[in-house]
């Protein structure tokens, strides 16, 4: 009884709804209660100030005349009144000096009485204090007073005077302390209380009674009027419409159900009739059904079995589906008969009129009343039109291989997160060494240094196209490559088609022409680099002498001359050595390594290497540089070797135009690289003769010099632009302030350096 009153819908929202007016009930009487009792205290509390001033104003002429007589009489006429218990006048020391109690005229109040608590407290007291601080509650003789003690100020009549001596700094002269009798408020507050909690538990009782007859007669009863309807229709019963006479939620929820019963009754007659219909479906469906009984006739069919196969005329399956004379080796309706169980197979036959057909067969078993297996179903679908899709994509998958292999670039399909490798064609064996089946499932990123993993990493993944990059093949040897890449997915997996270009043999000749450039410009700077190591030799020489001196004629060396010749001949030998070595690096031929590269580092080593030039033809320099340049992917040998190409053009170009003037001659080469949104540029410009523009479009040409001859090869431009483009970057002749060339090289921001 208890679980079902606990799981009922009444008793949830009786005892709901029973809860929340309790509760509002009874805040509502504390609301009441509190609100009427501190209102009768705030009154009572107004009143005695009220009387306090009324009392003060009385005793203030018989005060001024020092009457005590008189103030004795006023006190003593005054507490006559109803509810007056109290009036006394209290000096600064805290003694009575009036009082409506003679016996207690005379007596001190100790300052920590509550009486006197509330200003004693604060030191010095206050001249004023709000009134609720100035008041009390307390019960004296079985009484519950309220006593409010009121200050006397010193006033202009009360100092100086004839009998009066208080001084003006004195603020307060005594206390005048009132009490009144709260019984009467309290028995009114009491009286209240009672009247609001009696009222509560009258509305409690009604409004709990109210909302039980309403929840029980309005929605529990109809409601299990419902649940005995709904489960006669789950039992089978007639449905009969329930009458409810009820123009709200509830009486539209049985209109509903009433409508609901009508439609189960309409819906159970529509499933007999659908019955009839599938009959009919079973006939038009378009899978091509049979019955097929343990003997394998084909016993029933549908319209799409006899359009493909015609009639059975009582023959077997394997005969009208194959035309077979003998049963099938491998039959799906045979092995139903054995186990009982569905199976799936694909067959193959000829339709009546002799064509091809192909088909996906289910078997199901057909049981009779006692369970036994006594025919087969067939569902049959028709993929005759799938085979000939699968013969026509083999036959493109064949031209595909063949177009695939036949490619003589190397190309890769790679797993876009992982970079493995998951197919390649057959000219990758012919560039790099190994078979293809050897290259499916290692990493690409096998194919680089180790030392320039990091670097290519994350580039393979993100560009488009590498102009060069260096693989190694499987006999170690190292190959340049040009590689293109593009995204595609191929079985719902992200790959990157990669295309490798073997350009081996173009950068080998571009590093021969490239190779005899340098060796050109170091030939050209030959003058140049002997002055450098002749400063250092003759020094050398000049020690070496005096050492010699110094030795034939055995005269002592003083530590300091030997320290400081020491110092001397270490400090040439690392000069000289410095510029050997980067002559040395200069004319070594670059291995066209791609890595992170400071623009700024390649321009002062070209210019260090370029300076003694300059130097010899006056030429003056001025840097711009950004000290916050950003990285770029790069070989700084080779583009080291762009910078003294502009250099010595630059040379050339100002020797040229400012030949046999003194030194009013303007020579200077300005050197500036800076940062534009992905990209870093440097110029290197002149104030030379400048470039004619109806040549401007043939100076990357090969072999193409304005320089006299026997004075240039036509190389060094053609060069300098096959190396920026090598990086991705772009060289071209831009304007400046000067009347010389100007040439702006840029290079996109390497990846690490963003």
């Amino acid at each position: 009884m208890f679980k079902r009153f606990r799981e009922s819908l009444i008793a949830k929202m009786i005892l709901s709804g029973g809860v929340t007016l309790l509760l509002c009930v009874f805040l509502w009487t504390g609301f009441n209660v509190f609100y009427f009792k501190r209102n009768v205290e705030d009154n009572v509390m107004s009143d005695i100030a009220m009387l306090s001033d009324t009392i003060m104003l009385g005793l203030h002429y018989a005060m001024m005349l020092d009457s005590e007589k008189d103030i004795e009489e006023n006190i003593n006429n005054i507490s006559k009144q109803e509810d007056i218990r109290n009036i006394r006048v209290y000096n600064k020391e805290g003694r009575i000096v009036f009082s409506n109690i003679p016996e207690e005229v005379g007596t001190t109040i100790d300052r920590t009485a509550p009486s006197c608590r509330s200003c004693h407290q604060y030191d010095p007291p206050p001249a004023t204090m709000p009134l609720s601080e100035r008041s009390r509650m307390f019960k004296s003789g079985g009484e519950r007073l309220m006593g409010i003690m009121t200050p006397i100020p010193n006033s202009e009549g009360c100092s100086p005077g004839p009998c009066h001596v208080h001084s003006n700094d004195e603020k307060v002269l005594g206390l005048l302390d009132v009490s009144l009798n709260m019984d009467k408020k309290n028995a009114m507050i009491a009286t209240f209380e009672q009247v609001n909690v009696g009222i509560s538990v009258v509305v409690f009782v009604a409004t709990f009674i109210a909302l039980f007859v309403f929840t029980y007669k309005f929605i529990f009863r109809p409601i299990t009027r419902y649940i005995k309807a709904t489960r006669g229709i789950s039992e089978g019963y007639a449905f009969s419409p329930i009458d409810v006479e009820q123009a709200d939620e509830i009486g539209t929820l049985g209109q509903a159900f009433n409508i609901m019963g009508q439609r189960v009754s309409e819906k159970h007659r529509e499933l007999m009739e659908q019955r009839e219909e599938f009959r009919n479906l079973f006939d038009n469906v378009p899978c091509l059904v049979s019955v097929v009984d343990r003997d394998f006739r084909v016993v029933q069919h549908n319209n799409a079995y006899e359009r493909h196969f015609g009639l059975p005329m009582g023959n077997r399956c394997w005969q009208i589906n194959k035309g077979r004379l003998e049963k099938c080796e491998a039959c799906p309706v045979e092995r139903t008969f054995e186990d009982g169980l569905s199976h799936m197979s694909e067959e193959s036959g000829l339709s009546k009129d002799g064509k091809p057909i192909h088909w996906i067969v289910y078997t199901s078993p057909v049981h009779d009343k006692h369970g036994k297996v006594v025919a087969a179903m067939e569902m049959m679908i028709d993929i005759t039109w799938r085979k000939e899709l699968e013969s026509r994509l083999a036959q493109s998958e064949r031209r595909y291989h063949a177009i695939f292999d036949s490619i003589p670039n190397a190309i890769f399909i790679l797993d876009r997160e992982s970079l493995e490798i998951l197919n390649c064609n057959d000219s990758s064996e012919g560039i790099y060494g190994w078979a293809p089946q050897e290259l499916r499932g290692r990493s690409f990123l096998e194919f680089f240094r180790e030392e320039e993993l990091s670097d290519w990493n994350h580039l393979v993944r993100s560009k488009g196209e590498i102009e060069l990059c260096t693989h190694i093949t499987r006999t170690g040897k190292p190959i340049f490559v040009f590689m293109r890449i593009s995204p595609a997915s191929f079985d719902d997996r992200e790959t990157l088609i990669v295309t490798c270009t073997d350009v081996t043999k173009r950068m080998e000749a571009e590093q021969q022409l490239i190779q005899a450039s340098k060796m050109t410009t170091l030939g050209e700077m030959s003058t140049g680099v002997a002055h450098e190591l002749n400063q250092p030799l003759t020094i050398l020489k000049a020690i070496s002498n005096l050492l010699s001196r110094k030795v034939s004629r055995k005269a002592p060396v003083e530590p300091g001359i030997m320290e400081e010749m020491a110092e001397g001949i270490s400090t040439h030998v690392d000069r000289a050595s410095k510029i050997i070595e980067h002559m040395r690096e200069f004319g070594r031929k670059a291995d066209l390594k791609t890595m992170p590269v400071q623009l700024n580092e390649v321009l002062e080593r070209g210019f260090e290497f370029f300076s003694q030039q300059l130097k010899v033809h006056n030429i003056e320099v001025v840097w711009d540089l950004d000290k916050n340049l950003p990285m770029i992917m790069a070989d700084s040998n080779r583009l080291e070797q762009v910078v003294v190409n502009l250099l010595l053009n630059a040379r050339d170009a100002i020797e040229e135009k400012w030949k046999g003037r003194g030194l009013d001659a303007d020579k200077r080469i300005h050197i500036r690289s800076f940062r534009k949104d992905s990209s870093v540029f440097f110029r290197v410009c002149d104030t030379g003769a400048g470039i004619p523009d109806p040549i401007r479009d043939r100076l990357f040409e090969p072999f193409f010099t304005t320089k006299s001859v026997g004075k240039g090869t036509g190389l060094g431009l053609s060069i300098s632009y096959g190396i920026v483009g090598d990086y991705g970057g772009d060289i071209k002749v831009v304007e400046w302030e000067g009347e010389g060339a100007c040439f702006e090289i840029s290079f996109p921001v390497a990846e690490c350096g963003m």
